[in-house]
Order: structure tokens, then sequence, then C-alpha cells
């Protein structure tokens, strides 16, 4: 069974098509918000909810009132742009019904729209436009022209639509490709657990030789915290900038190629680590982890001796968990495993953890007290005394848990 799957390549533009892509960048930033602005204007004047085919419908005459602007580019991919947008409201009004904070679509400015996507077929861009040249693969987009591209591996499946993205100086094309076959990997005969934490990065039931050290830990790498010195010395000096200078934009531009890195980073590790993870394990039983939640701020707590003033709410104390977790990366981990599971005919059990620490995993006990926890690293059961690595009693704990579920789903 095929797969959805995307490819992500380098682009080397000259400097008369980087000049073009940030111009039909710029282009369609405009298109989305003139958009934004006919939804808000028409709702707010009118009462009138304006939808995507409305607008897309205005498109033809849009491009002709302006040939040399929004005329020069593909109509396919200004849908596209109009489509993002209604992604964007859908989602607005998504979250208001879950009772969520729902974030009203914004307004996007420059460093806020880096990214433009074009159907794969006869819409103004062609992957592969050169065959004929075994020297070089060309991606063409319509009033850019035929750009090269650093392809490191070999697109499969059937390209549904294509991308172009800026990173800082950088562009890049992503392809998203459909029926992408899987490849599966020989049975093992394992099944592991996984608890993700921050003094290790994950910790496994048992052992696993190449994933694992001995006692079941993946070591966690902190690329922010490794990193963060010089990124405080660049924030220093883009804070002694002055406003709109060009000084201003170097610093910045600095202090964003250091964040992409510590991203590349954390990326090159959870692949590394999953694709391990995968090569060894048959039943892979991980977290079910709220991390969006886990990373919240404490909410404000008002005074009740004082009319207007809150109470510290302990947001200082728990920013530096916070930024430990985000560190970490477990949701890059957790998404970049369950892909290549699927790809790899791997099962993928996901786990409320709530408790998985303090649960007593020895045979016959199941005691669940806080106090078997007594510090970060270490677990003793106060009724039948088993001693382990609290880590490793919550992979074991979640492990079982897991196998369980997978049982009653077969059952």
């Amino acid at each position: 069974m095929g797969v959805r799957r995307s490819f992500k390549f380098l682009l080397r533009p000259t400097t008369h098509q980087q000049t073009a892509l940030t111009a039909c960048l710029d282009d369609h930033r405009d298109l989305y918000n003139a958009a934004l602005e006919h939804r808000r204007t028409a709702y707010r004047k009118a009462g009138v909810s304006v939808r995507y085919a409305d607008q897309s419908a205005e498109l033809k005459d849009i491009r002709a009132a302006d040939p040399n602007g929004q005329g020069r580019w593909s109509a396919g991919s200004q849908q596209q742009t109009l489509r993002r947008l209604d992604r964007a409201f859908a989602a607005f009004f998504h979250r208001i019904k879950a009772g969520q904070t729902p974030g009203y679509p914004r307004f996007k400015g420059r460093g806020r729209f880096d990214t433009i996507e074009w159907p794969a077929t006869k819409n103004g861009a062609t992957w592969d436009s050169t065959p004929h040249d075994p020297t070089a693969t060309r991606l063409r987009l319509l009033g850019i022209g035929h750009l090269r591209v650093h392809q490191h591996r070999t697109v499969r499946g059937t390209v549904k639509t294509i991308s172009v993205k800026r990173e800082g100086t950088r562009w890049y094309v992503i392809l998203s490709c459909d029926d992408v076959p899987a490849e599966p990997l020989p049975a093992t005969g394992r099944q592991a657990g996984f608890d993700m934490g921050i003094v290790h990065f994950t910790t496994a039931s048992e052992p696993i030789e190449g994933v694992t050290d001995g006692q079941g830990h993946v070591a966690n790498p902190r690329y922010l915290k490794t990193a963060a010195d010089r990124i405080a010395a660049a924030q220093r000096v883009y804070a002694r900038t002055r406003r709109g200078s060009k000084r201003r934009t170097k610093a910045a531009r600095q202090i964003g190629r250091l964040h992409r890195k510590v991203a590349r980073q954390r990326a090159d590790h959870a692949h590394k680590t999953a694709l391990a993870v995968v090569r060894a394990c048959d039943v892979i039983a991980v977290e079910d982890l709220r991390i969006a939640n886990m990373t919240k701020a404490p909410a404000p707590r008002p005074d009740p001796e004082r009319t207007g003033a809150y109470l510290r709410n302990g947001s200082a104390a728990k920013a530096g968990l916070t930024t430990s977790i985000v560190d970490a990366g477990w949701g890059v981990f957790l998404t970049i495993l369950a892909s290549k599971a699927e790809s790899a005919g791997r099962e993928v059990i996901a786990v409320n953890p709530a408790n998985t620490s303090r649960t007593c995993p020895a045979p016959g006990c199941g005691h669940l007290a806080r106090e078997n926890r007594l510090t970060q690293a270490d677990f003793v059961c106060v009724v039948c005394g088993y001693t382990a690595n609290a880590d490793v009693v919550g992979a074991l704990n979640v492990k079982r848990i897991g196998l369980v579920l997978r049982d009653t789903r077969e059952g």
C-alpha cells in the first residue's frame, strides 16, 4: 500500500531568479492580505461571509487588471493561496466550536509569508522540466524560469503539489507525493515501550543495541542549550542596532541562521533515533503527550486583597522546564517515528502517560502512589520494594498498557 510523503530539496537559483522568486512571494502575500481584508470588510459592513469560491471567481478580473503584477504568476498558485486563507478561517471557526482560544487570521507581514504552492499538473509548475539533461534536475515555474535543484535522493510516487519555501537566504522545493511505495522491514520479534524525558531524551523498556545505552537511555543532545550563548550574543548585537538600519537586518539574519541550525540538528537527531527504533522493534508503544498543554504558561491568579493586582503564578519557575521541553523536540520525534513506522510496516501505539512513572511494574503488584517516586531518577515501591530508574519504570508501564490496548483492539 502506498503512503503520502514529502521530499525536500535545496534550490540553486540565479541572482535574476532569486529576484523573481522574491517578487512572486510578495505578490502572493499581497493577494492573501487583500483577500483577508475583503472578508473582514464584507462581514463588518454588510454581515456577508465571503467564501473561497467567491474570491477564486474574481481572480480572472484581478489578473487582467494587473498584468505586470498578479497577472505574471500562475492562477493555480494564486488559488492555492486563497485556499490557504480559507483553511485559516476554517481552523478559526473550528476552535470556536471546540471552546478553544480562536485566534483570528492575521495579515502577513514580511517574513511571515514564506511559502507558495502550485498544483503539480498544468498550473505553472513542472517538476524535472529538463529530463533530457542527465547532469541536473530542474524545476520550471511560470514567470521565473527553470531553477536548478540539488536532488540528493530519488523522488518516488506521484507528485501532487509543488511548494517553494524561503528559509533565510535559501530557497527549497517541497514535493508532496501520493502512492509512495512502503518498504516493510523484516520482523525482529521485539516489543518495546518508550518514555520521553528531559534528563534523557527517551528511555526504552529494555536496552536495545544500537539505539540505547546499557540502561536503556538515549542521551538528550540539548542543541538549544548548546547554542544559547551564541544566540544571546547575537540578540545583544540586534538590541544595539537602530530600527530600519542595515546592521539591524544583518543581525536579525544571524539570529535566524542560529535558530535554523538548531532546528536542523534537532530534526537530524530525531530522524536517526526514529530510524534506529523502527529497525529494532516490531511494536512501539509511546506516550500520547499533549505538548502544547505542557508548555502553556500558567494562568494569572487575581490577588483577593488588592484590586487589579495578580499573585505570582509560577510562570518564571516553569519557564526553564518549558524551554527544556521545546529543546528536546518530542513532537518532532514522535511525528517522524510514526511516519517511518508506517513505511516500515511497524505498529506504533499511543498510551496515556498519566501515572506511568508512579505505578509499580513488578508482576502481581501494580501499586500506584506518589511516594513510589522519591526523586526524579529513583523509583522505590512502598509496598513490594521494587527498585528501578523512574524513566525505565515509565517505559515498562507504557509497554504494558500499549500491549493491552493492542490486544483489545485486535480482539
